[in-house]
């Protein structure tokens, strides 16, 4: 048998090692979003035979001579060019947008023109981070009405949302990482990501959960740290086949998919291998260190017991 919930500090460190640097990038760099959240204007073109080869660097020359010189640039297979940049309040300006670019490269064909308000970004934000907020507190509810005949079923709840968070983090964290080296940025396709890994992730760990409640009823007087890790063996060839399968179709995807979901697939690649990881690793392992109370032993637990009792006593 894998004693997995024996060595789970180690399973613990290992998931700080992943987050950790994804939350320093945030801390210094933030979260590099979109026109979806930040309002802006999204330009899509195709040039039809191009008189020049199309660089990015070279179509942000010219638009950094009309004053758009801070747009993003991509550019994909069949000579299209995708440009966010900042709001585009009128028709004139994005014509000559255009004319510069038709000069540059001769003519083209407007595939796609979108702008964002500011204020409907600034709403859309909002309501992105209280779709991730929500989403948490009813899986917790829940989770501890469907584990409401197993002792302390809160725990189940809780221990569900911070593997859920630790997915959650992975991803942000290294959005924070990969918009500062490779320029990407967080948009609406990057919600949908990472609202379908908390889903992956919470069901993944439900799987554990409920088997540990089979086999608490089941093994009366067994130790709850053996049942534990005897739960999480017996799901793990399922829960590796699973998401492996999805992990497979996913690289795929990102392989042979086409440049304008990419980063979305990559998203969902890097969320679920997570919560593959989390759910195996750190839910269930949560619940023995609350169950067991061993966490009132960590030093920093100790230290921040120890002053309150010396307040206490001082207040007595």
């Amino acid at each position: 048998m894998f004693h997995i919930v024996e060595k789970r500090y180690l399973y613990f460190a290992i998931s700080l090692i992943a987050i950790i640097p994804g939350l320093i990038a945030l801390g210094l760099w933030g979260l590099p979003l979109s026109i979806d959240f930040l309002g802006g204007s999204l330009i899509e073109v195709q040039f039809n035979q191009p008189t020049v080869a199309i660089q990015p660097a070279d179509v942000k020359a010219v638009l950094a001579e009309l004053d758009f010189g801070d747009s993003v640039v991509q550019t994909t297979e069949g000579n299209v060019v995708l440009i966010r940049t900042r709001y585009i309040q009128d028709l004139d300006t994005k014509n000559r947008i255009y004319d510069a670019l038709r000069a540059k490269y001769g003519d083209l064909t407007e595939q796609q023109f979108a702008s964002v308000g500011p204020s409907v970004g600034a709403a859309v934000a909002q309501r992105a981070a209280g779709a991730v907020l929500a989403a948490s507190v009813v899986i917790a509810l829940y989770i501890a009405w469907a584990f409401r005949r197993v002792p302390h079923p809160f725990r189940y709840g809780v221990a569900a949302i911070v593997s859920m968070l630790h997915d959650v983090l992975v991803v942000v964290g290294l959005s924070a990482i990969m918009g500062k080296l490779l320029g990407w940025q967080v948009d609406s396709l990057f919600l949908t990501a990472l609202l379908t890994v908390i889903g992956f992730s919470v069901h993944d760990t439900i799987v554990v959960f409920d088997r540990i409640r089979e086999n608490l009823t089941r093994y009366r007087g067994e130790k709850y740290e053996e049942i534990v890790n005897f739960s999480i063996v017996q799901t793990l060839a399922r829960s590796i086949n699973t998401s492996l399968t999805v992990l497979l179709t996913l690289l795929a995807m990102a392989l042979l998919g086409g440049v304008t979901v990419r980063h979305f697939v990559i998203w969902l690649l890097i969320g679920i291998a997570s919560g593959m990881y989390s759910s195996i690793f750190n839910a269930a392992p949560i619940l023995v260190v609350w169950e067991t109370g061993e966490w009132r032993n960590w030093p920093l637990v100790r230290q921040l017991l120890g002053r309150r009792q010396s307040a206490r006593a001082s207040q007595a």
